[in-house]
């Protein structure tokens, strides 16, 4: 008989100062010191910050989910 599983997804916000490919990197591997069994990402939204007319910083939204584990 197969075990049924359980999982959560919550949303995570990285940001970089280099592009929204490493904010994603650095929210997904910050999360992934605390979460465990991280299965899947969804990019949800990018965005920037800008100051004085210049991108500053790269932000991206991410959806990830996890297992809950017994």
């Amino acid at each position: 008989m197969a075990s049924n599983s359980v999982y959560r997804v919550t949303d995570l916000v990285g940001t970089s100062k280099v592009s929204w490919e490493d904010a994603v990197k650095n929210a997904v591997q910050t999360a992934g010191k605390t979460l465990r069994e991280l299965r899947v990402g969804e990019v949800s939204r990018l965005d920037v910050t800008i100051e004085k007319g210049k991108v500053t910083s790269y932000r991206a939204r991410v959806n990830v989910s996890f297992k809950y584990t017994k």
